[in-house]
C-alpha cells in the first residue's frame, strides 16, 4: 500500500509539474500571439555592451544593489550618496532642493552637482558610476518656479497635433537640462476608460490610436530621434508609464484592479508602449494597479515575459512610489518578489531605502534572488547610462545647457505653450454665434478661475496636488483674465474683474471662468461625474448673470469630461479649456476677434474623450456597443458652424452608480481603508490581530465568525482615537442624501463615557462627532445594538462627504471598552430608526 500511495503521490506531483509547465507554455504562446516583437530602433552597441559587462564584473554585490535603489531628495543626503553610490535618485511632487518651494534653478543645479560628485567619489564605496536624477516633468518642468507649463495631456489630446507635442517635449527637455537633471518620468500613456479616475487628465485620450501617436511624439521630443540628437546635450531620458492598464481599473479607482482580457490589455492599454518603445524610450515605469488581482510590480509575466522578452525592451524598469510594497508578501523595506518579477529599480522614498538595500543584499546571499537577476538589472541600468553619455558628459553644473536660466520660461517656449492652449480649446456651445467677441466691449470677467494660474494649471504644478499656489508663484505666466484684459484694453473696451459676478456698470457680456480645483492621483477620484453635486455655486453665478440679461460665455477648467448640463443650459457659449498651464492668455486669442472684425484664431480642439449625457456615464468610450454620449468623441464646433444647442435634461439620475450600501468593516476592514490607533501624539497602524499604543488597545475578536469584530479599550483619561481611514479621500456624496445613514453594530463592555464620540473625517477628539451617550444608554451594557446615524449629521462642511479620508472614527477621553462590527453606509435604510442630530 505504501508503494501504491507513493506512486499516486508521485503521479499527482508530476501532473502538477506538467500542469505548471503547460501553463507556462500557454502563457509564452499567448505572449507571442498577442504582444509584438518590436524592431530595435536603438540596437545594442557592442562597445557599450563590452563596457557594461566589464563594469558589472568588477562590482561587488553591495555596489550592484545600490544601483537598483532610488531614494528621494527629502530622505537622502549627499553623504548617503557618497557612501552607497545609488544608481539614481528623484524628487517627488512637492520636493525641492533645501525643501524650499521657491528654490532657484541655481539651487537645483547645486544639488545635482553635489549628488553627481558624491556618486563619482570612490573613497567610501570604492567605485565611480554617475548617478541619475529623475523628475516628474509631466506638463513642462512643472516643479520649478518660472518654468513654462503646457496644457495637461487631456488638453493636448484635444489638440491632436503630434508635431506640436514633439516640440513641447523638446522644450521640456531643454528646461529640465538647465537644472542639471537627466531623466524625466514622462510620458504617461494611460488609456482612460472610466472618467472617475483622478488621473484622467494625465491621459491623452480614450482612443488608443491617439495615445500611441503621442507616446512616439513625446519620446522623440524628450530623447531625440534615434540617429538624430538621440540623448544629446539638450535631451533627457524618457519614461513611458505606467505599465500597464492603469487607465482601465474597475470603478476608475486609482491603484485599483484591471480585469480586462489579455487581448484588451494589449489592444487598448499597451499601444502607448508599442509606439513609445518603438521611438526608443529607455525606461518604463511599472504601474500601481493590479491585473486580475496581481500587482504589476510583482507580475513576472508582464514585466519580464512580455515587456522584456517578447517585446524586446532592453532598457530598465523602474518602480513607482513604494509600489513594490503593495505586492503580496512585501513591504516597503523588503520585496524580493518585485526584483524576481523584473523590476530593475526600486523607487523607495522615505528612510525605507536603507533596510530595503540591506534586505535585498541578504536575499541575494540567501539565494532568494539570483545574482544573475541582479546582474541583468544592473546591466540594463548601466546600458542606459552609457547610451545617455553620462560616463562622458561633464558634471551637471558644466553641461551644455546647465545654468542657462534664460531658457526657463523663455518667450519662445511660452509662445509654443500659448499655441497649445489655443489648439486645445473645445467649443461645445455657441448659440446665436455669440463668439467670437468684439474686442471693444464692456466685459465682465467672473468666476474663481478667472485670475488663478494655479487653478488653470491643475495638479502636478509646483506642488504634487497643485494646491497652495498663488499667481506670484508663476513669474512670466498669465491668467485667463490677464489675456482678456490685454486684448480688450488695447482695443478700446473695458474690463471688470469680479469673482462673484458683481459689477458697477452693466457689461455687454460676461466671461465666467470656473471648474475643478487642482488635484492629483488619489485625491481626484470621484464616484460619479456630476459637477459640484450638492453645492452648485458656479451654476448659481451663471444663472444670476443670465437673469440680468447678460450674455454668458463659460470657460470650463477641468481634468475630465463632467456632467454639466445645468451649466450648459445657463450659458450662451461654453468652452472647455481643460487644464491649460501657465499661458492663460491663449484663451483670449480665440475668444475675441481682431480689431477689424476678422477672426483672430478659430477653435481647433476636438474632444478626445466622450462627453457624458448623465452623471453615471462614467465608462463612455467611442466604439462601445451602447455608445450614447452627449457630445461624441471628436466633437468640437468652429466659428463656421451655426449650431444651436437646445435645452438639455437636468435630471441627474444616478441609478447605475448608486450603491445601496458600502461596507467599511465587514469581518475585515475593507479596501482601501485600514485601521489605525492614535494616542499621546503617536500613530500606529494595526497590521496584526492586536495593537497597543500607550493608553489604547485594539484586538480582533469573534462574534459570528473568527475575528469579525474589533474590541477597543481606552485605558485612561488621555484623549485617544481609533480611526478607519486612507491617505487619499473617497467621494462619498451619494451617502449624504436624505435617508442615508452610517450604521454599525456596537457592544458596550463597560460604563458609558460622556466624552466618547463617533465621527467621519474627525480630528483627534472627534470634537465635531456624535456623543456615544446620544446613541446608547446604560441599559445597553453587555448586549449588541445596531446604531444608525443620519449622514447629514457629518456634512456641516459641504465638502465633507466629497473628500472622505476617514469614514469612521471613535475617540474617548476616559476609560471605556467597546466591541464594533459591521460598519457600513446605507442609502435609504429603513431597518433602524436613525439618529438625526436634532434629538
Amino acid at each position: 500500500m505504501k508503494n501504491t500511495a507513493s506512486f499516486i503521490t508521485l503521479s499527482i506531483a508530476l501532473l502538477g509539474v506538467a500542469g505548471c509547465l503547460q501553463n507556462t507554455d500557454n502563457q509564452a504562446n499567448a505572449s507571442k500571439q498577442i504582444w509584438p516583437k518590436l524592431p530595435s530602433v536603438v540596437p545594442k552597441d557592442p562597445a557599450i555592451e563590452e563596457k557594461v559587462a566589464a563594469l558589472v564584473g568588477s562590482m561587488t554585490l553591495e555596489q550592484k544593489v545600490a544601483q537598483m535603489i532610488q531614494p528621494e531628495i527629502r530622505d537622502v543626503s549627499v553623504e548617503d550618496m557618497r557612501r552607497y553610490g545609488f544608481g539614481s535618485y528623484l524628487n517627488g511632487g512637492g520636493a525641492f532642493p533645501n525643501n524650499d518651494k521657491h528654490a532657484t534653478p541655481a539651487d537645483w543645479i547645486t544639488l545635482a552637482e553635489q549628488m553627481y560628485q558624491a556618486s563619482m567619489d570612490d573613497s567610501l564605496d570604492g567605485i565611480s558610476i554617475p548617478t541619475m536624477w529623475g523628475t516628474d516633468a509631466v506638463h513642462g518642468h512643472n516643479n520649478v518656479i518660472g518654468a513654462t507649463l503646457f496644457p495637461h495631456n487631456i488638453g493636448l489630446g484635444a489638440a491632436n497635433n503630434p508635431k506640436l507635442i514633439e516640440q513641447i517635449a523638446a522644450i521640456t527637455a531643454r528646461e529640465v537640462m538647465v537644472t542639471g537633471i537627466d531623466w524625466v518620468f514622462a510620458p504617461t500613456v494611460a488609456v482612460v476608460r472610466d472618467d472617475r479616475w483622478g488621473r484622467s487628465y494625465e491621459g491623452y485620450s480614450e482612443d488608443p490610436e491617439i495615445v500611441g501617436k503621442y507616446a512616439a511624439a513625446i519620446v522623440s521630443g524628450l530623447q531625440g530621434r534615434p540617429g538624430d540628437e538621440f540623448l544629446a546635450d539638450n535631451r533627457v531620458i524618457s519614461t513611458v508609464k505606467h505599465f500597464v492598464g492603469d487607465g482601465g481599473t474597475v470603478g476608475g479607482d486609482d491603484q485599483g484592479n484591471n480585469i480586462d482580457s489579455e487581448q484588451d490589455l494589449f489592444k487598448i492599454h499597451a499601444q502607448g508602449y508599442v509606439q513609445g518603445l518603438g521611438a526608443g524610450a529607455q525606461s518604463v515605469m511599472a504601474s500601481f494597479n493590479s491585473w486580475h488581482g496581481e500587482k504589476i510590480h510583482g507580475n513576472k509575466y508582464l514585466l519580464t515575459d512580455v515587456l522584456k522578452q517578447q517585446m524586446g525592451f532592453d532598457g530598465f524598469v523602474v518602480g513607482d512610489w513604494n509600489g513594490h510594497g503593495q505586492v503580496a508578501g512585501c513591504s516597503n523595506e523588503s520585496c524580493s518578489q518585485s526584483i524576481n518579477a523584473g523590476l530593475d529599480i526600486f523607487m523607495v522614498p522615505t528612510k525605507a531605502w536603507k533596510p530595503l538595500l540591506e534586505n535585498t543584499i541578504a536575499q541575494v546571499k540567501s539565494g532568494e534572488i539570483s545574482e544573475a537577476r541582479i546582474n541583468d538589472a544592473v546591466s540594463r541600468i548601466l546600458r542606459v547610462k552609457f547610451r545617455a553619455g553620462l560616463f562622458n558628459k561633464p558634471s551637471p553644473a558644466n553641461r551644455a545647457l546647465s545654468g542657462k536660466t534664460e531658457l526657463i520660461g523663455h518667450p519662445e517656449h511660452r509662445a509654443v505653450a500659448r499655441q497649445a492652449v489655443r489648439e486645445s480649446l473645445v467649443l461645445l456651445k455657441n448659440n446665436r454665434q455669440l463668439l467670437p467677441l468684439s474686442p471693444n466691449l464692456n466685459v465682465l470677467v467672473a468666476g474663481d478661475g478667472a485670475d488663478n494660474i494655479g487653478k488653470q494649471s491643475g495638479g502636478w504644478t509646483i506642488t504634487w496636488q497643485g494646491t497652495g499656489n498663488q499667481n506670484e508663484d508663476f513669474p512670466g505666466g498669465s491668467s485667463i483674465y490677464d489675456g482678456i484684459k490685454q486684448v480688450v484694453s488695447q482695443n478700446g473696451g473695458n474690463v471688470q474683474l469680479s469673482a462673484d459676478g458683481s459689477y458697477q456698470a452693466k457689461p455687454d457680456v460676461a466671461i465666467v471662468v470656473f471648474g475643478e480645483d487642482p488635484y492629483a492621483e488619489g485625491n481626484g477620484d470621484l464616484d460619479n461625474l456630476d459637477y459640484q453635486r450638492g453645492d452648485a455655486k458656479d451654476l448659481a453665478l451663471l444663472q444670476k448673470l443670465r437673469a440680468q440679461g447678460i450674455p454668458v460665455v463659460s470657460v470650463f477648467i477641468t481634468g475630465r469630461p463632467l456632467w454639466v448640463n445645468p451649466e450648459l443650459n445657463a450659458s450662451d457659449a461654453f468652452v472647455v479649456a481643460w487644464l491649460l498651464g501657465s499661458e492663460g492668455n491663449g484663451v483670449a486669442d480665440v475668444l475675441f476677434r481682431k480689431a477689424n472684425g476678422d477672426i483672430n484664431h478659430d477653435f481647433k480642439g476636438k474632444l478626445s474623450f466622450s462627453w457624458p449625457a448623465s452623471p453615471d456615464d462614467t465608462q463612455l468610450n467611442v466604439n462601445d456597443s451602447d455608445y450614447a454620449p452627449l457630445f461624441a468623441y471628436g466633437y468640437g464646433l468652429t466659428y463656421q458652424d451655426d449650431v444651436q444647442l437646445d435645452k438639455l435634461s437636468e435630471n441627474a439620475s444616478l441609478q447605475s452608480t448608486k450603491q445601496q450600501s458600502l461596507a467599511v468593516m465587514h469581518g475585515s476592514v475593507k479596501s482601501p481603508w485600514s485601521l489605525s490607533l492614535y494616542a499621546d501624539g503617536k500613530t500606529l497602524a494595526m497590521d496584526s490581530n492586536t495593537a497597543s499604543l500607550n493608553s489604547l488597545n485594539v484586538r480582533t475578536t469573534d462574534r459570528y465568525i473568527q475575528e469579525d469584530s474589533r474590541e477597543i479599550t481606552f485605558k485612561n483619561r488621555n484623549v485617544a482615537k481609533v480611526q478607519i481611514g486612507h491617505a487619499f479621500p473617497n467621494d462619498m456624496r451619494q451617502y449624504s442624501e436624505l435617508g442615508s445613514t452610517l450604521t454599525f453594530d456596537i457592544k458596550l463592555n463597560s460604563k458609558l463615557q460622556a466624552s466618547t464620540k463617533v465621527g467621519v473625517n474627525c480630528d483627534a477628539s472627534c470634537s465635531q462627532g456624535i456623543a456615544l451617550t446620544n446613541l446608547l444608554s446604560e441599559e445597553d451594557l453587555g448586549v449588541w445594538k445596531t446604531v444608525s446615524i443620519a449622514t447629514n449629521c457629518f456634512t456641516q462642511d459641504t465638502d465633507n462627504m466629497a473628500k472622505v479620508y476617514s469614514p469612521f472614527a471613535i475617540a474617548s477621553r476616559g476609560p471605556l471598552s467597546i466591541t464594533l462590527s459591521n460598519i457600513l453606509f446605507n442609502n435609504n435604510s429603513d431597518e433602524t430608526e436613525p439618529y438625526t442630530c436634532d434629538k
